[in-house]
């Protein structure tokens, strides 16, 4: 047993010993004229010997003790975090009613009740939190319809018309991912903290001609795996070819349309929607249909999530048609080398490549009036969890790829994260700093805060 799984079941332990032997119950929270009576405890924990700085926490809605809970009736409080002081007669004159009044025992926490399943009831409550190393702090999950609390949002999700075709966009302040090509990502980076996707659609603006201060895209992708995409491993014997959806047999016969597929009826398609746009996180689902690789027929759906303050995205990847044509098929994903790659690292399910750039739109890069910019560093990353049992693998071809070789998952799902900063930007702007944010982001994807919801619904007393 490796040492943070004995620090896992070691703190889980503490946790369950010392949940009877709680003290007095903590002060009531309250908001203005809100005074809720019912609220729910959870307690949270983290695993590791490093602080988790807004760190994500989702809890299903079959984790609690009632299920009927409209989105206004839901309040979550860190009681560790000062509470927010009354607001200034110019504030609350700008704001209107909905302004946050003063708050006594704790802090609302932004959060977020998302619908995946788009069946109109919310299926999971979402928020971020700190935790120091090591720490366990209880927060309250409070009963009682407020419509106080306005949430700036610090992602965003969105289908753009972008250059004459429809294509998803997510981001967070510091970096963002955009699908050009169905199935293997864009990514662009902010110099300052800003969204601009809404910018980027809504004027089709060149994701490498953007202001100074918005940034730049950072990822070429062309027939690469760019900052992640997905794969079949379907020969054994031939463990660096990948099949992918984008290139298929039907495509190739189209030459002009290199890297896109030829058409709906006879060629692998795509769907896309948006799941969920802030304030924590957006997500975008994307579909893929009709997939034959000339050795077997897929379909899958694609999750993919922003988080706020964070400059990494998630993929929950879920294949919902497999029907191999021989045996021997692995799941993989990957990501681009770094054409100019100085620098490597593969650790388990973690690899990073590292390079310097020279930033320009590829298709118009042989221009001699093409603006290009240097760039020290460019760091991209990819984390699959253990618990897949991914196996390194490089393929070569196309422009060159680090990728992972999953064995195939009971229900054919697997995750996978997928990270950028470059040496413009305000956070991780060094290949050090960048690598040590990604090691911590790799053990916390791995083992992440340890949850505990109290199965009960406690009331204040009068």
């Amino acid at each position: 047993m490796n040492k943070t799984m004995t620090r896992v079941l070691s703190l889980m332990s503490a946790c369950l010993l010392a949940a009877p032997l709680a003290a007095a119950p903590a002060p009531w929270y309250s908001e203005g004229d809100f005074a809720p009576r019912e609220r729910i405890a959870v307690t949270l924990t983290n695993p590791h010997d490093f602080d988790l700085t807004d760190w994500p926490i989702t809890i299903e809605r079959g984790q609690l003790p009632v299920q009927n809970i409209h989105e206004m009736s839901l309040s979550v409080v860190d009681p560790t975090l000062a509470g927010r002081p009354e607001p200034s007669k110019e504030l609350l004159a700008r704001q209107g009613g909905h302004q946050m009044l003063a708050e006594t025992n704790g802090r609302q926490l932004d959060r977020q009740l998302d619908d995946l399943d788009k069946d109109g009831i919310w299926d999971e409550l979402f928020f971020q939190v700190d935790l120091a190393a090591g720490q366990t702090k209880t927060i309250h999950l409070y009963l009682g319809f407020s419509q106080r609390g306005w949430n700036p949002h610090g992602t965003h999700a969105a289908l753009g018309s972008y250059c004459r075709h429809l294509i998803p966009f997510w981001e967070s302040a510091h970096i963002g991912w955009k699908l050009w090509y169905p199935t293997d990502v864009d990514m662009y980076a902010k110099r300052r903290p800003r969204l601009v996707s809404p910018d980027l659609y809504i004027q089709n603006l060149d994701g490498y001609g953007l202001t100074h201060d918005d940034g730049s895209d950072i990822q070429a992708v062309a027939s690469s795996f760019g900052a992640g995409g997905i794969g079949l491993f379907e020969d054994p014997a031939d463990p660096e070819s990948i099949s992918r959806p984008r290139f298929t047999a039907a495509a190739a016969t189209n030459p002009d349309h290199s890297g896109w597929n030829i058409g709906w009826l006879d060629d692998t398609r795509y769907a896309f929607e948006v799941v969920a746009n802030g304030p924590m996180r957006s997500m975008i689902r994307a579909r893929t249909l009709n997939w034959n690789t000339g050795q077997g027929q897929y379909e899958l759906e694609q999750l993919y999530t922003a988080y706020t303050n964070q400059s990494f995205s998630t993929c929950r990847v879920r294949y919902t048609r497999f029907n191999p044509g021989t045996g021997g098929v692995m799941l993989g994903c990957g990501i681009r080398k770094n054409a100019r790659e100085y620098d490597f690292l593969q650790d388990g399910g973690t690899v990073i490549t590292i390079g310097d750039d020279d930033i320009v739109d590829p298709d118009y890069a042989d221009d001699e009036g093409a603006h290009k910019v240097h760039v020290e560093f460019v760091g991209n990353a990819l984390v699959v969890k253990d618990a897949y049992r991914p196996s390194y693998q490089f393929v070569p071809t196309r422009q060159g790829n680090h990728t992972f070789r999953l064995p195939l998952t009971e229900d054919l799902s697997f995750e996978y994260l997928i990270a950028g900063a470059w040496s413009e930007g305000e956070v991780y702007n060094t290949p050090a700093l960048f690598k040590d944010y990604i090691a911590r982001v790799s053990r916390a994807y791995n083992h992440p805060p340890i949850i505990i919801v109290n199965d009960r619904i406690e009331t204040k007393s009068e």
